[in-house]
């Protein structure tokens, strides 16, 4: 079945950017141009110029039209699991200690919180084939009747910890990454006896209000861990759901 006509405009003008017939700055043609070659209403080309602009292809200028967009070559969508990474996954977990505790002054600055607010901490280990990689401990406010289950934590991502609180979909997440030198306590954890550096993720969670609802830090062995982050146009045009969709 052919592709609805909204996504066959956008998926044309995606093309031509794609192949460079259309460079940065170019204006797209105009609303009466695209309405007379596709023979399709106004709405219908406004919709294919929303899903590209949606996509970062194009801007708009009132008054003037719609051009395209300079790609912005710094931009990464880095791909984060604590469990999974390029080198290999966590395929066990240790639960060392589930407790409540009162906030230190950077909990209280990172969450934002009281002095007496209390913070449910989760302290992990997490092994590969038999050998301790990463030292794993989470911050939670304490919300009074909520249920703390082991069973669930133990195995469970940063925002999975939160999920039954709210939705997946109203989380925004944050990374920091850098490296540091191991303490006493996580070179034991981690069996390290040499001058081996860690890889250090912190995950601050916010809900759909900007309030902190989180702070998780990783440390990982330098030996273990990799990230991976790419740049590139997302491509949903060619989505199953609108291949078997009804042409507008």
């Amino acid at each position: 079945m052919r592709l609805p006509i909204y996504l066959k405009i956008a998926q044309d003008i995606k093309e031509k950017i794609n192949s460079g017939e259309l460079k940065p700055g170019d204006p797209i043609y105009s609303e009466n141009t695209l309405c007379k070659t596709y023979k399709a209403s106004r709405m219908t080309v406004r919709r294919g110029l929303a899903l590209l602009a949606s996509e970062g292809y194009i801007y708009s200028i009132p008054g003037k039209g719609s051009f395209v967009r300079e790609p912005d070559n710094n931009s990464y969508t880095l791909y984060y699991n604590e469990m999974k990474n390029l080198v290999n996954s966590v395929d066990k977990t240790k639960l060392l200690e589930v407790s409540i505790t009162l906030p230190n002054q950077r909990l209280i600055n990172s969450l934002q919180v009281t002095r007496n607010k209390k913070i449910i901490l989760i302290r992990r280990l997490f092994f590969t084939e038999g050998e301790p990689v990463a030292y794993d401990v989470k911050y939670l406010p304490y919300c009074k009747g909520m249920p703390i289950v082991e069973k669930e934590i133990q195995y469970a991502t940063f925002p999975e910890m939160v999920a039954k609180k709210m939705s997946l979909f109203a989380i925004r997440k944050e990374l920091i990454i850098y490296t540091q030198m191991p303490d006493e306590e996580i070179k034991k954890y981690l069996n390290i006896y040499s001058d081996l550096p860690l890889m250090v993720v912190e995950q601050k969670l916010y809900d759909r209000e900007e309030r902190p609802i989180g702070l998780g830090i990783t440390y990982y062995r330098g030996d273990y861990c990799k990230l991976y982050a790419e740049s590139y146009f997302s491509d949903s045009l060619l989505n199953e759901k609108y291949k078997n969709g009804v042409e507008t």
